[in-house]
């Protein structure tokens, strides 16, 4: 059978593609194009590309772990060491880390909730504890 113009196109941007990657030699590149514009036959253009390398597949890095997840267990975890402050920015980070998390396809949603619980925790405990003072003071003011 013989070769169409777009069949001759195809095998031409075949071997542009692999002289780029450096899978073809110029002087490769070359006598190659020159043989597909001089092809007949759909055997002829085949044969032009049979040989040439595959591009190789390098494995992909896993994505990155969110920073502000890994800012919410920080928050957390200051704040499960006595300081109970951290507990609203690590609810807040955490919301938003997994918000990003869904969005980016990043790492980390495991640290997000965690620095939810934390935070939810100890955002808890600060106002059982306000309450508790306050309900300790106005006893022993009116005492």
């Amino acid at each position: 059978m013989r070769a169409a113009h777009d069949d001759r196109e195809r095998t031409v941007d075949v071997l542009k593609t692999a002289f780029a990657e450096g899978r073809l030699t110029q002087p490769e590149f070359e006598d190659r194009v020159g043989l597909a514009y001089q092809a007949v036959t759909y055997q002829e253009l085949y044969g032009l590309t049979v040989d040439i390398p595959r591009p190789r597949r390098l494995p992909t890095p896993p994505p990155a772990v969110n920073a502000k997840a890994v800012a919410s267990v920080v928050c957390g975890a200051v704040g499960m060491f006595g300081l109970l402050i951290p507990g609203i920015p690590a609810v807040v980070l955490g919301h938003m880390a997994r918000r990003e998390i869904r969005r980016t396809g990043e790492r980390g949603d495991a640290l997000a909730v965690c620095g939810l619980v934390m935070g939810y925790l100890l955002t808890a405990l600060t106002v059982a504890l306000t309450a508790i003072v306050v309900m300790v003071v106005v006893a022993v003011s009116h005492g």
